[in-house]
């Protein structure tokens, strides 16, 4: 195998700095603040240099830097990072096991025809990262699961490592603590200090002694430290619906401006279903009222993955609902299908389908590469100058 292994450098900060360049150099703690109970999600490398980190109670951060600018987490400008990062790692293969927004393991055995060796496209993604982002990532190249990912934890931050053999592995490990090795957390590390195993050179003069007294685990903690790893990347099963929802600071009534946010929303759905290579049946509008009155109205129809086609779809619905004061609105979409299953008729043009699909391809090539952002239609341009140029009306 030839696996990858990226992580995203403090993750949570680094998108806060990115949206304001002033934190940059400054001791950054995000989490929860001083005088509310909570932990430490993340923190910039000047906080930890104070000896602040991640799940650290916040009072205990605040002991250690009380100069830190605290900050609540920010779920929505991290998820949309996170989804511009997964955007380009999904570039060089299809098997990609996520073990959080910023972390994930890529399986590029079969890439290398594609894109070159498992290096070449680590040092891509990083380059594509950096560039495309502003994030810096640390990637690891390895021969298994914990070979990528203990080299992707050698050169933090922004660093580049690879570990391409046991041999490698055991030579990188052998003087460490046995925490080094995957799965032995704090409780595991303290029952192998009963029985004097403290480093790895301990587990390879006492292997009998580590499996005798841990068991079928023990055995597994020997292989791993012996390098052998054979897990297998763990690709998630196909969501069963896909959605995205606003909610409003103040109720809104006005059906021109709820139109033109479900024409954002549509466009965000439709550019995640092309990226996936999926298509939805059934596209279902969401609405909560000033009562908090939740309700959903839905249709299905021919698969598609079109901006255009969700839009129209979602607002013919809206139509049918009562005119009072809305909270939230949404859309999502089910039903997937990996193809679209409309017969052309007589009046269809193939060689007009044909550049269609040539334009489409196009464009999801160039959201991927610049974001979102750099296609639009006229009527998504017009939506969003109607957004941010105008207070919601009531």
């Amino acid at each position: 195998m030839q696996i990858i292994h990226v992580d995203m450098d403090m993750f949570f900060a680094a998108v806060e700095i990115r949206y304001n360049p002033a934190l940059a150099g400054k001791p950054l703690i995000i989490g929860a603040l001083p005088h509310e109970r909570g932990v430490v999600s993340t923190c910039s490398y000047e906080a930890r240099a104070f000896g602040v980190r991640s799940a650290m109670s916040i009072k205990e951060a605040y002991r250690r830097c009380p100069q830190g600018i605290y900050m609540h987490p920010n779920g929505h400008k991290y998820v949309e990072a996170s989804r511009q990062i997964h955007a380009i790692w999904d570039c060089y293969t299809d098997l990609a096991e996520y073990i959080s927004l910023d972390e994930g393991f890529l399986d590029v055995t079969g890439s290398v025809g594609l894109f070159g060796s498992a290096q070449d496209m680590g040092r891509e993604i990083k380059r594509r990262v950096k560039e495309e982002t502003g994030l810096t990532c640390s990637v690891g190249v390895g021969y298994s699961m914990m070979s990528a990912k203990l080299a992707s934890e050698e050169k933090k931050p922004d660093g580049f490592f690879e570990i391409l053999t046991p041999q490698a592995l055991r030579e990188l490990i052998i003087d460490r603590g046995v925490r080094i090795i995957y799965g032995v957390g704090p409780q595991t590390a303290a029952e192998l200090g009963r029985i004097n195993i403290r480093t790895v050179r301990d587990i390879y003069d006492h292997r009998e002694a580590v499996i005798g007294f841990l068991g079928n685990m023990g055995r597994h903690i020997v292989d791993l430290a012996d390098g052998i790893d054979n897990r297998r990347i763990a690709t998630p099963a196909k969501s069963q619906s896909l959605g995205k929802e606003i909610t409003f600071q103040q109720d809104i009534t006005d059906r021109e401006y709820l139109c033109d946010v479900l024409r954002l929303i549509a466009r965000e759905l439709s550019f995640q279903t092309r990226l996936d290579g999926i298509y939805a049946r059934t596209v279902t509008l969401k609405v909560t009222f000033r009562d908090m009155k939740k309700i959903t109205r839905s249709k299905s129809g021919d698969a598609t993955n079109k901006a255009d086609a969700i839009y129209t779809t979602a607002a013919a619905l809206l139509t049918a609902v009562e005119r009072r004061p809305i909270r939230l609105v949404g859309i999502s979409l089910s039903g997937f299908t990996d193809g679209v299953e409309k017969q052309l008729s007589l009046f269809d043009d193939p060689k007009e389908a044909e550049k269609t699909g040539i334009l489409d391809a196009t464009t999801i090539k160039l959201q991927q590469k610049y974001g979102l952002e750099i296609v639009k239609s006229g009527s998504e341009m017009l939506s969003e100058k109607r957004l941010h140029n105008e207070e919601p009306p009531e």
